[in-house]
Protein backbone atom coordinates (compact mmCIF):
# COMPACT_ATOMS: atom_id res chain seq x y z
CA UNK A 1 0.00 0.00 0.00
CA UNK A 2 1.57 3.05 -1.30
CA UNK A 3 1.20 6.27 1.18
CA UNK A 4 1.54 9.82 -0.78
CA UNK A 5 1.40 13.59 0.72
CA UNK A 6 2.04 16.50 -1.71
CA UNK A 7 3.63 19.79 -0.25
CA UNK A 8 2.94 23.20 -1.98
CA UNK A 9 5.33 25.78 -1.94
CA UNK A 10 4.32 28.98 -0.14
CA UNK A 11 7.69 31.27 -0.74
CA UNK A 12 10.57 31.54 1.02
CA UNK A 13 11.38 27.77 2.70
CA UNK A 14 7.52 27.58 3.34
CA UNK A 15 5.44 24.63 2.53
CA UNK A 16 1.90 23.40 3.14
CA UNK A 17 2.34 20.00 3.90
CA UNK A 18 -1.23 17.60 1.99
CA UNK A 19 -1.27 14.70 4.68
CA UNK A 20 -4.63 12.47 4.71
CA UNK A 21 -6.61 16.30 3.64
CA UNK A 22 -5.05 18.12 6.42
CA UNK A 23 -2.70 20.35 6.01
CA UNK A 24 0.52 20.83 7.75
CA UNK A 25 2.28 23.83 7.32
CA UNK A 26 5.90 23.72 7.87
CA UNK A 27 8.74 26.27 7.49
CA UNK A 28 12.85 26.90 8.23
CA UNK A 29 14.56 28.91 10.70
CA UNK A 30 14.98 32.82 10.02
CA UNK A 31 18.94 32.69 9.98
CA UNK A 32 18.33 29.88 6.70
CA UNK A 33 15.66 32.22 4.64
CA UNK A 34 13.13 30.89 6.55
CA UNK A 35 9.92 33.03 8.40
CA UNK A 36 9.43 30.87 11.24
CA UNK A 37 5.88 29.71 10.14
CA UNK A 38 5.97 26.64 11.00
CA UNK A 39 7.88 23.16 12.48
CA UNK A 40 10.86 21.95 10.69
CA UNK A 41 10.51 18.73 8.62
CA UNK A 42 13.20 16.69 10.53
CA UNK A 43 11.24 17.50 13.42
CA UNK A 44 8.28 16.03 12.30
CA UNK A 45 10.54 13.05 12.25
CA UNK A 46 10.57 13.24 16.42
CA UNK A 47 6.82 13.87 16.06
CA UNK A 48 5.72 10.79 14.10
CA UNK A 49 7.80 8.42 16.23
CA UNK A 50 6.19 9.51 19.48
CA UNK A 51 2.96 9.78 17.81
CA UNK A 52 3.38 6.48 16.43
CA UNK A 53 4.59 4.33 19.46
CA UNK A 54 2.19 6.59 21.71
CA UNK A 55 -0.77 5.43 19.85
CA UNK A 56 0.35 1.84 20.06
CA UNK A 57 1.20 1.94 24.19
CA UNK A 58 -2.46 3.74 24.55
CA UNK A 59 -3.84 0.71 22.62
CA UNK A 60 -2.20 -2.00 23.98
CA UNK A 61 -2.76 -1.32 27.60
CA UNK A 62 -6.26 -0.18 26.76
CA UNK A 63 -6.69 -3.95 25.91
CA UNK A 64 -5.02 -5.40 29.25
CA UNK A 65 -7.48 -2.73 30.51
CA UNK A 66 -4.80 -0.24 31.97
CA UNK A 67 -6.39 3.31 31.72
CA UNK A 68 -4.02 5.95 32.80
CA UNK A 69 -5.61 9.63 34.20
CA UNK A 70 -2.97 10.99 31.86
CA UNK A 71 -0.08 10.35 29.24
CA UNK A 72 2.05 11.97 27.46
CA UNK A 73 5.12 10.99 25.09
CA UNK A 74 8.27 13.34 24.58
CA UNK A 75 11.03 12.50 22.03
CA UNK A 76 14.48 14.57 22.40
CA UNK A 77 16.81 13.69 19.27
CA UNK A 78 21.00 14.24 18.71
CA UNK A 79 21.91 15.28 14.95
CA UNK A 80 25.01 14.23 13.68
CA UNK A 81 27.64 17.07 13.42
CA UNK A 82 28.24 16.68 9.54
CA UNK A 83 25.72 16.88 6.42
CA UNK A 84 23.62 15.03 5.82
CA UNK A 85 22.67 15.63 9.70
CA UNK A 86 20.66 12.84 10.58
CA UNK A 87 19.26 11.87 13.97
CA UNK A 88 21.60 9.03 15.51
CA UNK A 89 20.18 9.09 18.97
CA UNK A 90 16.98 9.29 19.73
CA UNK A 91 15.44 9.20 23.84
CA UNK A 92 11.42 8.52 24.22
CA UNK A 93 10.18 9.61 27.88
CA UNK A 94 7.00 7.79 28.40
CA UNK A 95 5.09 9.72 31.58
CA UNK A 96 2.22 8.17 32.62
CA UNK A 97 -0.18 9.76 35.69
CA UNK A 98 -2.40 7.66 37.49
CA UNK A 99 -3.09 5.45 40.62
CA UNK A 100 -1.65 2.12 40.93
CA UNK A 101 -0.27 1.84 37.37
CA UNK A 102 0.90 -1.60 36.76
CA UNK A 103 4.72 -1.19 35.66
CA UNK A 104 5.30 -4.48 34.73
CA UNK A 105 2.15 -3.59 31.79
CA UNK A 106 2.96 -0.18 30.97
CA UNK A 107 6.59 -1.78 30.43
CA UNK A 108 5.00 -4.41 28.38
CA UNK A 109 2.69 -2.19 26.43
CA UNK A 110 6.19 -0.10 25.34
CA UNK A 111 8.40 -3.14 24.67
CA UNK A 112 5.47 -4.39 22.13
CA UNK A 113 5.14 -1.10 20.38
CA UNK A 114 9.22 -0.32 20.38
CA UNK A 115 9.85 -3.96 19.26
CA UNK A 116 6.77 -5.29 17.08
CA UNK A 117 4.10 -2.53 16.24
CA UNK A 118 5.65 0.93 15.47
CA UNK A 119 7.09 1.15 11.86
CA UNK A 120 8.69 4.80 12.99
CA UNK A 121 10.21 3.28 15.35
CA UNK A 122 11.41 0.18 13.10
CA UNK A 123 12.59 2.62 10.27
CA UNK A 124 14.37 4.92 12.84
CA UNK A 125 16.10 1.80 14.62
CA UNK A 126 18.15 1.22 11.45
CA UNK A 127 19.88 4.21 11.79
CA UNK A 128 19.74 6.04 15.42
CA UNK A 129 20.15 4.17 18.60
CA UNK A 130 16.49 4.54 20.39
CA UNK A 131 16.36 4.61 24.51
CA UNK A 132 13.32 4.83 26.60
CA UNK A 133 12.44 5.59 30.17
CA UNK A 134 9.30 5.60 31.94
CA UNK A 135 8.11 8.31 34.55
CA UNK A 136 5.01 7.15 36.88
CA UNK A 137 3.16 10.08 38.95
CA UNK A 138 0.73 8.91 41.59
Amino acid sequence: MATTTTLNWKGDMAFDAEVNGHILPIDADERVGGKDSGPRPKTLTLVSLGGCTGMDVISILGKMRVIPDDFSVDVSGELTDVHPKYFNKIHIVYTFKGKDLPIEKLEKAINLSQDRYCGVTAMLDKVAEITHEIIVVD
